[in-house]
């Protein structure tokens, strides 16, 4: 019988618990909140049917469990019934709006969504020192244009992480939500390194919001936080972040020298990420100081890849990147 939910409480990858006469399954490692209980919290906890000893995705590194499956005629992984989400008076914006800057509302609409609480809306969920609108020596617009892209982040890797454990990611890869240390079960290796205490360890692909962009970077429960990025030539560790995951057979990596020319890769690469001038971004690996390092590449950086390594960002010309076997 699973543990009855509480708030204050850690719970991660494979955790289940009880609450109000049903049982739910972890879908996002959290901590939990006094008014985050698990029935009105879909994108955290997964409903389970009475009598059900799980669903496909739990923790572990299973490569069974959940997400893609290898045919696309195969039944998905048995999905979670979520709980209706309650009412709200809040302020949300439309669909439309998602996909516009900040700066392209105007300023009746910032208002609205300002006193409507629709800025700040699923914030809450990354902590108070992970808001941008915090951030000392930005003007007061700007600030709020991270956190209207943050929100908007959030809330996109939120609904790509219940499909993917619902079994409806479309294709073979997809990016998924986690915090910390918590790897979930079928993340993508990118390359592994070696450390004095913990031996040779797999380092995963992961992205991150920061500063406007979605960065490509690597992650591993070695880490500081979780994850480590690279922004204007500095490592940045994170502990809210993605990593890819689904079948690994699914893609393949591509050498690249020097310049990338998406149009000579032979194959198309797996959606990476984006710098904050809107650069698009691919998924990179780099052998340097004999370790292989997951890292970004992009036509715009020149003669080479960046990987996050030693406190700073490493430029390396002979490296690969990721693409899709079809």
């Amino acid at each position: 019988m699973p543990q009855y939910w509480e708030p204050g409480t850690q719970y991660n990858y494979g955790d289940e618990v009880s609450y109000n006469g049903h049982n739910y399954k972890i879908i996002q490692p959290h901590r939990s909140q006094g008014d985050w209980t698990p029935d009105v919290t879909p994108a955290l906890w997964g409903r389970m049917q009475d009598g059900d000893q799980g669903y496909g995705g739990g923790g572990g590194n299973d490569e069974k469990s959940g997400g893609y499956q290898p045919s696309y005629n195969q039944a998905p992984p048995q999905a979670p019934q979520f709980a209706p989400q309650p009412s709200e008076t809040q302020e949300h914006p439309t669909e439309e709006e998602k996909e516009k800057h900040w700066y392209d509302l105007d300023d009746h609409r910032k208002k609205q969504l300002e006193v409507g609480g629709g800025l700040l809306a699923g914030i809450a969920a990354l902590g108070a020192g992970y808001v941008a609108y915090k951030e000392h020596g930005k003007h007061e617009d700007e600030k709020k244009a991270h956190v209207w892209a943050l929100n908007n982040w959030l809330r996109d890797a939120q609904a790509r992480t219940q499909a993917y454990y619902n079994g409806q990611t479309q294709g073979p890869v997809t990016w998924i939500y986690t915090e910390g240390k918590n790897i979930p079960p079928n993340a993508i290796a990118g390359g592994q390194e070696t450390y004095d205490r913990e031996g040779q360890q797999i380092l995963y692909i992961s992205r991150a919001y920061y500063e406007g962009g979605l960065l490509v970077g690597k992650a591993s429960s070695v880490f500081k936080l979780g994850a480590v990025v690279g922004f204007e030539h500095e490592e940045i560790h994170l502990d809210k972040y993605e990593i890819l995951v689904g079948d690994p057979k699914a893609v393949r990596w591509v050498n690249v020298e020097g310049e990338l020319n998406v149009q000579y890769l032979g194959a198309r690469p797996v959606e990476g990420g984006k710098e904050p001038n809107g650069t698009p971004i691919y998924i990179a690996k780099a052998y340097h100081k004999n370790a292989e390092h997951p890292g970004k590449a992009s036509p715009a950086y020149g003669d080479g890849c960046f990987i996050p390594f030693g406190n700073k960002e490493v430029k390396v010309s002979s490296y690969q990147v990721l693409c899709y076997n079809y």
